[in-house]
């Protein structure tokens, strides 16, 4: 179930990655959700979209906890 709900969060993320602000509320949204060990393969795929978008750099903030 939980590796479900990364693979939702990682759908999710990709379709807003065109708004900056829009990715960060989804991002926070993640780290309330998501357990520590996904968080840091979140991390692995938001470093990737942020290669292609750096805007999308400014939610990084949200996973330094």
């Amino acid at each position: 179930m939980a590796r479900a709900m990364l693979e939702y969060t990682k759908t999710i993320l990709d379709k807003v990655s065109f708004d900056a602000s829009l990715f960060c509320k989804e991002v926070q949204k993640a780290v309330n959700r998501l357990l520590p060990y996904e968080i840091e393969e979140l991390k692995q795929y938001i470093l990737s979209l942020v290669q292609q978008n750096p805007e999308l750099n400014q939610c990084m903030v949200y996973l330094k906890a």
